[in-house]
């Protein structure tokens, strides 16, 4: 699966979530199970999430653009 799931952690850092590939679940239904609850978050190309040894640490998510879904 090349997509991923992306929310805010308590802690202000960014968490992503790589679905199994053939789970038999939507990425949609894993962000709904996966997700802790009430956390909105937003579903991206894997090719589109920073990468390189501080890109992560570095990245920076707008609350504001977690559109797709609230965790269950």
């Amino acid at each position: 699966m090349t997509k991923r799931i992306i929310y805010k952690t308590d802690e202000g850092g960014v968490a992503i979530i790589a679905p199994a590939l053939n789970c038999g679940l939507t990425v949609e239904q894993i962000a709904a199970k996966d997700v802790p609850t009430g956390k909105p978050y937003k579903i991206m190309n894997a090719a589109d999430i920073p990468t390189g040894p501080n890109a992560i640490d570095e990245w920076i998510v707008d609350e504001a653009d977690l559109t797709d879904g609230v965790g269950a």
